[in-house]
């Protein structure tokens, strides 16, 4: 009878815990748990809806704020003066911290990302944000999908958008080094529609992998563009190390 009474113990234990992660992933996929976050960088201070906690599925990487974003709002807050009347793209946004913070002195920024379910929480944020006070609270601000690569939704874009934009922004959009091609092929059409020196591609890097470091420094160069590292960005940032690149076409 004991022995009988274990198994069955074991087997309600195994459907448990079957059912418990049937229940995570199903919170995982449709994870919206989102809670108003406050940001300082420098003197500005911004409120946005995100994650608190990682996902490990790339797709959703956009419903939190990684240590690149911070790098790079940390870099735009000591060097607004470059951002000043500029019109921005910025690629994979996610929850758009990057963006509202550039909609402080920008005339326009077109947040893009590639997932749905990320677009309606950037949607989100840029609705918090879309009346606010500070030095230009006038900004276009617009959020479109944007798979890298996808010449019919970079078309889109540009059909809106036909003389490109001043500045492209990437803030740790970096992760599969299969989307690294896909992600310069986008860089280097938003690049062209400008021309030389009238636009240029700023990323906020941060080191995960050497293979990563290479690829993007080799993809550059493919795509004819200089990958300019600025002088003093290089830091640590969440225990890796990160960097700003200002990149042109050659």
């Amino acid at each position: 009878m004991g022995s009988e009474s274990e198994k069955r113990r074991e087997a309600n234990k195994e459907e448990e815990e079957e059912e418990e992660e049937i229940v995570c992933l199903e919170s995982f996929f449709i994870n919206d748990d989102y809670q108003l976050t406050k940001f300082t960088f420098g003197s500005h201070v911004l409120e946005l809806y995100c994650l608190q906690s990682a996902s490990t599925d790339f797709d959703l990487t956009g419903q939190l704020v990684w240590p690149g974003a911070m790098l790079m709002n940390g870099y735009l807050s000591e060097n607004a003066e470059i951002l000043q009347g500029c019109s921005i793209l910025e690629l994979g946004s996610g929850v758009g911290i990057t963006g509202v913070l550039c909609s402080k002195f920008c005339r326009k920024v077109i947040f893009t990302d590639h997932n749905d379910e990320v677009l309606k929480i950037l949607k989100k944020n840029i609705e918090l944000h879309g009346h606010s006070s500070g030095p230009n609270p006038s900004a276009e601000l617009e959020a479109a999908k944007l798979e890298w690569g996808n010449s019919d939704h970079l078309g889109e874009i540009l059909q809106k958008h036909k003389y490109g934009f001043d500045l492209i922004l990437g803030a740790d959009i970096c992760f599969q080094q299969s989307s690294v091609p896909l992600l310069f092929d986008s860089v280097e059409q938003l690049l062209r529609i400008r021309g030389h020196g009238n636009c240029k591609f700023i990323l906020a890097y941060v080191s995960r992998a050497r293979q990563m470091d290479s690829a993007i420094l080799r993809e550059g160069a493919q795509h004819g563009m200089l990958m300019n590292e600025v002088s003093g960005t290089r830091c640590t940032v969440a225990n890796l190390e990160g960097v700003i690149y200002e990149i042109n076409l050659q």
